[in-house]
Formats: structure tokens, C-alpha cells, sequence
């Protein structure tokens, strides 16, 4: 349950109590918002007693009388404009006109509620003013989230391309000036180890890619009747030469056919995601189980290594954005912190589902069950 404070300002004992009374064990829901909401109330005579109060913060809606004693209600929603509370404010006066209602509505009143009013127009008001408030709130977090983002984004993409660009830099000067001399040939480690910057530098631009598509909605989905096992083959192959290269053993259990409805990118993505990080985070000599089974419309992609694994603090966190497990074992292996958080919002965009187990220099198991669209 949500709570939210109502502070009522009229000079009128009979209304203060009125609405008290009216407002009494309310409860607010909204079919877009799992809590349900429900009031305290507060008082106050005077304009001046209203500021006091909403100085001291903890205010969410305030229901204000114009005629006042002292300052008139106009002024405190002014106050309330200029000093930018974050609260909504509706008026309920005897003596509205229309000079009256533009000047509140210019300056923050969310509406209008004309004395004398029943129960039902207070509680419709209280609902629409709450829905109103919530949607407000809701609006600035996802902007502010939004901008979190963005910035992380920024953050983590200067970051990250900073220190290949400036090798790769480096090397083309080296070959320029030909401090190596004119064959070719001392040169090639160089080229090598550039070409392997470039690639990581794609990677991390098509994550981002990846990342931004799913979390605006925009992706382009195609579902069609796809060759999983051929998909998986490939997979094997694009990650088969960084194996190699640390002699770790893929070993794969598939059954001669399997067919699947799902979209081709996001299946690649999965498969490419649980095969890199096994083959990344795995020990020298090491090896990586790939399995596939279908059972029950359900495909289940079991992953499998002897690697590293992890803490379950690690886990807690593994499918944030930005997320790179940080110790001694893994400070010499790149990654964006982004492959298992695009991963994870496939999975959920099918409806799926996905399980880990890991232990400390034992390995990890990733098992991902997806329901046939």
C-alpha cells in the first residue's frame, strides 16, 4: 500500500472535517500500478500555517480554499510554483471566476472543486488528482532514468573505445614512419592486434545497438520456423578459434533435428552470448557443454563450463547493465557488461526464463527455457 498526504486548507472548520470524514479509510487503485493508495489528512486554517506545513515537506496533494485569512490561496500556490514542490494542488473556493481559475491554472492548479461538493465529487477529484500526480512522478523518473542511461552509455562507449583507438593509432604511426623497417612482415603482429581492437570496438557499437533497440521497443521481430541446430553449429564456429586459441574442448549434445518458431537475431544473440562468456571465463585446457533439447513446445539451451564461476554476489547482479564481474581473475578479459543484460531482455521479451548455477573455480551453468511463440 501506497501512502500519500492530503493537507486541507480552509479557514471553515466544517469543511476541514467534511472532507476528513469523506476521505476516511479511501483506498485508490489503478489497473497500470501493482500498490493501491491510501491518504492521510492534514489541516490547516491559515495560508501561512500551509506554508509551514509544506516547508516541512512530506505534502502530495494539497486541497486549497482562496478565501483565506492572511494570504489568499493564490499566493501559496504561487509559493508552491516558485519553489518548484513537487505536489498537486486543487482549489476548492465558493467564489471561483474565470480571472480566478487562470491565474490558479497558469499558475500549477491541477482543477477545480466548487463548494458545496458531495462525497462522490471529493472522492472522484481525490482519484483523478492521485492518477494525475502518479503519472507526473512516474514521467520524471524515466526521464531521469533515461538520462542515467545515456550518460552510462557515454560513459562506458568513451571508455571503452579510448584505449584501442589510441593503439591502433599508435601501430598506423609505427608503419607510417616504418620504424620497423620495409618488410612487410614486421609489421604483422602489429596489423594483428589492431584488427583484433577493431573487432572488439564492433562488438561493443553492435551491443549498443542491440541494447537500445530492445530497450525502445523498436526491434523489427520476424517468428519463423527456424534450423536451430544449424544455428547452433554456426555459433559453435564463430566461437571455435578463441577456444582453440586457449585449447578449451566444445563439446556439443544436439539432436539431428530440431526446428523452433523464433526470431533468427535473437536466437543468435543468446547462443553467441552463453558460448562467449563460457569460452572467455573458462580455465586454460578447459570446456564448454552446448546442449539443445525440445520438449513440450519449450526449447531448453543448456550451457555448460569449467571456468571461473562466480559469487552469489555476482550472480545477484550478472544481468545488469554494465555488469563485468571484477577480481583478479578476470582483469585481462574485455566485454561491454552488456551481453547478458540484452540476453536476459530477449529471454523476457519471449517469455522465457533463465536459471544459473555457478560455484567458485568450478564453472557455471546457464540453462534457458523459451516457450514456442
Amino acid at each position: 500500500m501506497e501512502k500519500l498526504t492530503i493537507l486541507v486548507v480552509d479557514d471553515e472548520q466544517g469543511i476541514r472535517t467534511g472532507i476528513k470524514r469523506g476521505l476516511k479509510n479511501l483506498i485508490v487503485s489503478f489497473p497500470f500500478h501493482d500498490d493501491d493508495f491510501e491518504y492521510d489528512i492534514i489541516e490547516a486554517e491559515t495560508g501561512e500555517q500551509a506554508i509551514e506545513l509544506i516547508d516541512k515537506g512530506g505534502i502530495d496533494i494539497v486541497l486549497l480554499d482562496n478565501k483565506l485569512p492572511g494570504i489568499e490561496g493564490v499566493e501559496v500556490l504561487q509559493y508552491i510554483k516558485d519553489k518548484k514542490f513537487d505536489l498537486a494542488v486543487m482549489m476548492i473556493t465558493s467564489y471561483a471566476s474565470i480571472d480566478l481559475a487562470v491565474k490558479a491554472t497558469n499558475n500549477g492548479a491541477f482543477n477545480f472543486m466548487p463548494k458545496p461538493f458531495t462525497k462522490q465529487e471529493l472522492v472522484a477529484s481525490i482519484e483523478n488528482i492521485t492518477k494525475h500526480l502518479f503519472l507526473k512522478r512516474m514521467t520524471r523518473k524515466m526521464k531521469a532514468e533515461g538520462k542515467k542511461i545515456r550518460f552510462q552509455f557515454l560513459s562506458v562507449l568513451s571508455h571503452e573505445l579510448k584505449s584501442p583507438l589510441n593503439a591502433v593509432e599508435s601501430y598506423l604511426q609505427i608503419m607510417k614512419d616504418k620504424q620497423a623497417g620495409n618488410d612487410i612482415s614486421a609489421y604483422e603482429k602489429m596489423i594483428d592486434r589492431s584488427l583484433e581492437r577493431i573487432k572488439a570496438m564492433r562488438s561493443l557499437i553492435m551491443d549498443m545497438l542491440d541494447f537500445t533497440r530492445i530497450e525502445s521497443g523498436k526491434k523489427a521481430r520476424n517468428i519463423e520456423k527456424l534450423d536451430i541446430i544449424q544455428i547452433a553449429r554456426v555459433a559453435v564456429d564463430s566461437i571455435e578459434p578463441a577456444a582453440k586459441e586457449r585449447k578449451i574442448r566444445i563439446i556439443n549434445n544436439f539432436p539431428d533435428e530440431l526446428f523452433f518458431n523464433a526470431d533468427r537475431t535473437e536466437i543468435e544473440i543468446i547462443f553467441n552470448n552463453l558460448l562467449s562468456n563460457a569460452v572467455k571465463y573458462n580455465k586454460e585446457e578447459g570446456e564448454v557443454y552446448f546442449s539443445l533439447i525440445k520438449t513440450d513446445n519449450q526449447l531448453v539451451i543448456m550451457v555448460k563450463d569449467t571456468g571461473i564461476g562466480m559469487t552469489e554476489e555476482e550472480k545477484q547482479h550478472l544481468f545488469e547493465e554494465f555488469m563485468r564481474a571484477k577480481n583478479a581473475k578476470t582483469r585481462n578479459i574485455t566485454g561491454t557488461g552488456l551481453g547478458l543484460s540484452i540476453m536476459k531482455k530477449i529471454i523476457d521479451l519471449n517469455k522465457g526464463r533463465v536459471e544459473v548455477k555457478s560455484e567458485p573455480d568450478k564453472g557455471s551453468e546457464f540453462k534457458v527455457v523459451l516457450p514456442m511463440v
